[in-house]
């Protein structure tokens, strides 16, 4: 029953990934069902790197292309891994 509920929120979403990404994704997906027994979806994975940027509090504030982004979330981390090491 909980799983027909949060059906109703989540939404579907196309994107357009070039051969590299589509073969990290699959690489990704196989490495958990050999160490793990569970093969990660596309889903999975593109959700779980969706909830790490949100949890990382970064906004869209000043990003205009990919690289942008990437760069702003590598700082990010690199901040919060230096604040870990300090605490």
């Amino acid at each position: 029953m909980e799983r027909e509920s949060k059906r109703i929120h989540e939404h579907r979403v196309i994107t357009m990934l070039g051969r590299a990404e589509m073969e990290f994704l699959d690489r990704m997906g196989k490495d958990s069902l050999f160490s793990t027994g569970h093969k990660l979806s596309y889903s999975e994975i593109l959700k779980g790197l969706v909830e790490l940027a949100m949890k990382s509090g970064v906004s869209g504030e000043g990003i205009g292309s990919i690289s942008e982004l990437e760069e702003k979330l590598m700082r990010k981390i690199a901040e919060d891994l230096e604040k870990n090491k300090t605490a």
